[in-house]
């Protein structure tokens, strides 16, 4: 059973993430804002028809910890993949990319040792509109 006060906490972390009010966040899933105002003060318990439109609209969301706080927000994706601009601004796949130079070597060393070797200061998210978010404490 869905706890309502959890699922408000969770809720207002999924509006923060995309920095977002309840008002725009209401009008991109295409629901009341008196529902999400209702959920979010943990009076009422999201409905199927709201879940699915979360999770439509936002891809980081998982159903499961949306719903009961398990797993992870947000959703990680499990095959990582070194940044195109390694590769001289082609996007190559690590299958079939041409050997690199000397220099190519030496940022990706530098990338292994430093994610391995170093503790993280900030994090900083930018988004395709212009925006960012930063992070100076991993949770």
């Amino acid at each position: 059973m869905i706890n309502n006060t959890e699922f408000s906490k969770r809720l207002k972390r999924v509006l923060e993430y995309y920095q977002l009010s309840a008002s725009q966040f209401a009008e991109k899933i295409d629901v009341q804002r008196s529902s999400i105002s209702h959920l979010l003060s943990g009076r009422n318990k999201p409905s199927l028809d709201f879940v699915l439109k979360v999770l439509e609209s936002f891809k980081e969301v998982e159903l499961y910890w949306l719903l009961n706080g398990k797993g992870k927000f947000p959703k990680v994706d499990e095959k990582l993949e070194y940044p195109s601009t390694l590769f001289s601004g082609k996007e190559q796949s690590l299958e079939n990319k041409s050997p690199l130079n000397k220099k190519e070597e030496e940022i990706i060393q530098n990338y292994n040792t430093a994610s391995f070797n170093s503790e993280i200061e900030k994090i900083v998210v930018f988004y395709k509109n212009g925006s960012f978010k930063l992070y100076n404490e991993i949770e």
